[in-house]
């Protein structure tokens, strides 16, 4: 079927009881381009004012995490809306072939959704049909870490502008997923959150929501049905947080239950405070940006303090490495060789060398004191994505995209050992302060930690064995950072999570919530009692290690941070970004305090 001379209709995908879904193509397109129509007929609601709903639709579609509206006319008394295609698997489809989500993918779908369940309702839409089918996970997913849930099918959406909207209609909805007052034809806001809260559960058990309530005791026992009956949430204090907010979601009595997604977002510790910027009587402020000229400074991808804190080294995509003076914020070497854009860069924890790891497949070391390079690391056959140097900076190793860690030895240039297990791309390493374990992070989800099990030589090893795999993070992990007593580790993600683990045991501590977007970078204070996290969300942010907290919210960056690095003798964070800057954050005590 042929509409408008350009949309042909290949599959139904979808029939309610006065819309039906398809899979389609625009021919007007060239190529043709795959689109998603929607039918209805003459008695379905929409056709009353259809244009001023069809707009408030197009008004939705400017949100990443809503089909876009293309068009929409109407047809042989049929009315029709043609919207963006989605690419992905529904989240109904995804249970079944993954299996029943856990803690960390529930967390991290209230995360990515709740925004837009925001955005409806600021708008005066109740969605109405909230299921795991009408939440779509795009594959592949986005490169910056968030909106890979999409919300769709708004065939059953309601308009509560005009007051003979506000009067009972007639039961519309899923029932497995409505809300009790839904079902009464008197849908609310408040409405799409219980069937939020409703799905998620069936994602914790993968049982039909009719079959987790009790209707003798007039309760959710959803519980009882966990297929995990071991996961770490149902004993971890922070996973209670998470219980006590499902349990809010389903409320029956609307007055018990949450009344708007901003209030969920509150409780979950993930909205950002604005009142001031205060932590213990002092105030951060961003005291001088470090600029240069295009040439100079491109997007800014690691950064690292001289053990003394006098110079800053950062590496950018135009190949170099750029040597600052912090006292005169000024550019004083730039060093040239990698013959790709370079990735992450260390000193020595004496200061007297500097490693750079590059896509070129290489590491360079090189002289402090003299800017020359001492010698380039061949061995890996795929990006160099992380170094790092062990605590008596005679050990440094490499994480690369070719799934490998590589240890080499600092003073001979020659490669000690490989380290293998990661199923995909290794993102970065870093070894504990007393450099007895080095901890590696994978796009694979998991973290891996190897102990050094040995005093040998060199010759001797391999010098470091895995001692155990953390696994808990969604999506890929991308960072980890050890606190200075060596006794947490903590590891960002693209599930947009921090993770703080204890690492004699393996166990989880808590799950840090706040930023939007992946979290790219980490750094503990020399104290330990604090951790900087960066975001692509364009913000940095600082935790509480021992209440896992957030204390404040460091905002000025106009594009994603892709490092930070802590002064290691002042109060000072460094923070880069892919606006092409680098942003020097001072703690400052607060005037009449």
């Amino acid at each position: 079927m042929l509409l408008q001379g350009r949309y042909r209709l290949i599959k139904r995908i979808g029939k309610g009881e006065f819309c039906k879904t398809f899979a389609a193509v625009d021919e007007g397109e060239f190529p043709p381009v795959a689109c998603v129509v929607q039918e209805f007929s003459p008695e379905h609601e929409i056709s009353n004012c259809f244009e001023e709903k069809a707009q408030q639709l197009k008004e939705l579609g400017k949100h990443r995490q809503i089909p876009t509206l293309l068009t929409y006319f109407h047809q042989k008394q049929r009315f029709y809306l043609v919207q963006e295609f989605i690419a992905g698997t529904n989240l109904a489809q995804v249970v079944e072939e993954e299996g029943a989500f856990n803690e960390t993918q529930i967390w991290q779908i209230l995360a990515d959704l709740l925004p837009v369940f925001q955005f409806i309702s600021d708008r005066n839409i109740i969605h109405r049909d909230i299921k795991p089918q009408n939440i779509i996970r795009r594959t592949p997913p986005n490169s910056e870490g968030i909106g890979n849930l999409v919300i769709v099918d708004f065939s059953s959406a309601k308009i509560v502008t005009q007051i003979d909207w506000l009067t009972d209609e007639k039961t519309i909805g899923s029932p497995e997923y409505a809300a009790p007052e839904q079902t009464k034809g008197q849908a609310i806001f408040a409405s799409d959150l219980y069937s939020l809260g409703v799905t998620c559960i069936y994602l914790l058990t993968q049982i039909s929501p009719f079959d987790l309530f009790d209707i003798a005791n007039n309760c959710w026992v959803w519980q009882d049905y966990l297929t995990n009956k071991n996961d770490i949430w149902r004993q971890d204090t922070k996973s209670f947080h998470l219980k006590k907010i499902l349990e809010k979601l389903l409320q029956n009595t609307i007055s018990q239950r949450f009344k708007s997604a901003n209030e969920v977002m509150q409780a979950m510790g993930i909205q950002c405070k604005n009142e001031s910027l205060e932590l213990q009587n002092h105030l951060w402020h961003c005291s001088y940006t470090l600029t240069g000229h295009a040439a100079v400074l491109s997007s800014v991808n690691a950064l690292a303090f001289y053990p003394q804190g006098k110079i800053l080294a950062s590496t950018n995509d135009d190949k170099n490495i750029k040597l600052w003076d912090l006292n005169k914020k000024k550019l004083i070497a730039s060093l040239s060789g990698h013959r790709q854009a370079v990735k992450s860069v260390a000193f020595s924890p004496d200061g007297k060398i500097l490693a750079t790891a590059s896509d070129d497949k290489t590491i360079k070391l090189w002289h402090i004191s003299t800017l020359k390079e001492i010698c380039t690391l061949l061995g890996h056959s795929h990006a160099v994505k992380s170094v790092a140097f062990s605590a008596n900076g005679q050990i440094l190793a490499s994480g690369s995209w070719d799934k490998t860690i590589k240890l080499w030895n600092v003073n001979t240039g020659a490669e000690i050992c490989t380290l293998t297990g990661h199923q995909l791309k290794v993102n970065s390493v870093a070894f504990s302060p007393q450099g007895e374990i080095l901890a590696s992070a994978s796009y694979d989800r998991t973290i891996r930690l190897w102990q050094n099990n040995s005093e040998r030589e060199f010759k001797n090893c391999p010098c470091y064995t895995l001692l155990g795999t953390l696994s808990g993070h969604a999506w890929a992990v991308l960072t980890v950072a050890f606190s200075p007593d060596g006794k947490i580790l903590a590891t960002g993600s693209d599930d947009n999570t921090i993770k703080l683990w204890e690492v004699n045991t393996g166990q989880l501590i808590s799950t840090l919530l706040g930023h939007s977007w992946s979290v790219v970078a980490l750094a503990f204070t020399a104290d330990g009692e604090t951790l900087i996290s960066g975001s692509w969300d364009k913000t940095v942010k600082l935790w509480r290690v021992n209440t896992a907290e957030e204390i404040i919210t460091l905002s000025g960056h106009t594009d994603s941070i892709s490092a930070i690095a802590v002064n290691p003798v002042a109060q000072l964070i460094a923070s880069g970004s892919r606006d092409k800057t680098i942003k020097l954050w001072q703690l400052v005590e607060q005037q009449g305090s």
